[in-house]
């Protein structure tokens, strides 16, 4: 199951985000929530964040809304964030959308 997730900043919480983001593929990890396969990041025009990565199964993606580290991460990127979809982003409205990488 691969996840897009796409967060966008609110205003002036851009550097905030970010710090929170760099924290949540590695708790991913050590939870053993996702695969091996890396994380992608990437940057939106709009300063929206967007993070592809594969969940294990189904269940790894239902247990991380109950983990005690993952929740707390995912609260407070929602106190500094709005979490978007695909079609929120100008890019999405182009063929051949291209974005940032990130190094978070």
């Amino acid at each position: 199951m691969i996840a897009v997730a796409l967060y966008r900043p609110h205003p002036g919480k851009e550097n905030e985000l970010r710090e929170i983001v760099k924290e949540h593929g590695p708790a991913l990890v050590a939870e053993g929530l996702i695969t091996e396969h890396p994380m992608l990041q990437l940057g939106a025009e709009d300063g929206t964040i967007i993070e592809i990565f594969e969940w294990k199964s189904v269940e790894a993606k239902d247990q991380a809304h109950k983990s005690p580290v993952i929740w707390p991460i995912w609260e407070r990127m929602m106190a500094v964030a709005e979490m978007t979809s695909l079609g929120s982003l100008k890019e999405a409205h182009q063929p051949f959308p291209t974005f940032q990488r990130l190094t978070l």
